[in-house]
C-alpha cells in the first residue's frame, strides 16, 4: 500500500512540473505549412504542429501564441512583445518556440533583461508539417531540459546542444547548431 501511494505521489509532482511550464509559440520554421493556393510555405499561427505533439504524448500545454512570424522578419517591438509576455507570465520555467535564423539575437535580448526564470528557446530548420522528426526531437529535447534546469536564465536548446546564446550557433552550410570554439 505504502509503494502505491509513493508511486502516485511521484506521479502527482510530474503532472505539476508539466503545469509549470508555459509554452510560447512565436512561429518559425517549426510551425510552417504549405498553402497550395498561394505556392508557398505560411506560418501557422493557430499551433497545430504543437497541438498535435501535444495530442501524441497525451499531455496538454499551456501554449500562448504571439507574433506569428519567420523569424528573420522579427523586429524590436516584436522581441519587447514577447519580453512583456514574458514579464506578465507568472510561470517560472519557459519554453519558446522559435525560428532559428534570430533565434541568438532573440536570446541575447531576453539575457539582457535580467530575468529571474528559466527560458529555452527551441525550433527546427524543417518544418513540422513537412517532416515532423526534427522538430519533435528538439522540442522534446528542450522541454525535458527544461523540466530538469535548475538554474535561471535564457539557453538554446537545439540539435541536442543546450547553451547560452553566446555558445551556440546556426552552421548554415551544414543545417545544424553547433557549439563556437
Amino acid at each position: 500500500m505504502i509503494q502505491n501511494e509513493n508511486h502516485d505521489n511521484i506521479i502527482n509532482e510530474r503532472l505539476l512540473m508539466h503545469k509549470n511550464i508555459l509554452i510560447i509559440n512565436i512561429g518559425g520554421t517549426f510551425n510552417k505549412y504549405y498553402d497550395p493556393i498561394r505556392g508557398e510555405l505560411c506560418i501557422d499561427n493557430g499551433a497545430h504542429a504543437l497541438e498535435d505533439l501535444a495530442s501524441k504524448w497525451k499531455h496538454s500545454f499551456k501554449i500562448v501564441n504571439i507574433i506569428g512570424k519567420d523569424s528573420i522578419e522579427m523586429t524590436s517591438e516584436d522581441r519587447l512583445e514577447l519580453l512583456a509576455t514574458i514579464h506578465q507570465s507568472s510561470y517560472r520555467k519557459i519554453l519558446i518556440v522559435h525560428g532559428t535564423d534570430t533565434m541568438d539575437l532573440t536570446a541575447a535580448y531576453l539575457s539582457d533583461a535580467d530575468l529571474e526564470k528559466c527560458i529555452i528557446l527551441t525550433g527546427s530548420m524543417v518544418p513540422y508539417s513537412i517532416d515532423p522528426v526534427e522538430a519533435t526531437a528538439n522540442f522534446a529535447f528542450a522541454y525535458g531540459s527544461l523540466l530538469n534546469h535548475k538554474t535561471n536564465g535564457v539557453f538554446i536548446a537545439m540539435h541536442g546542444l543546450i547553451d547560452t546564446h553566446d555558445k551556440l550557433y546556426k552552421e548554415r552550410k551544414e543545417g545544424r547548431f553547433k557549439h563556437r570554439m
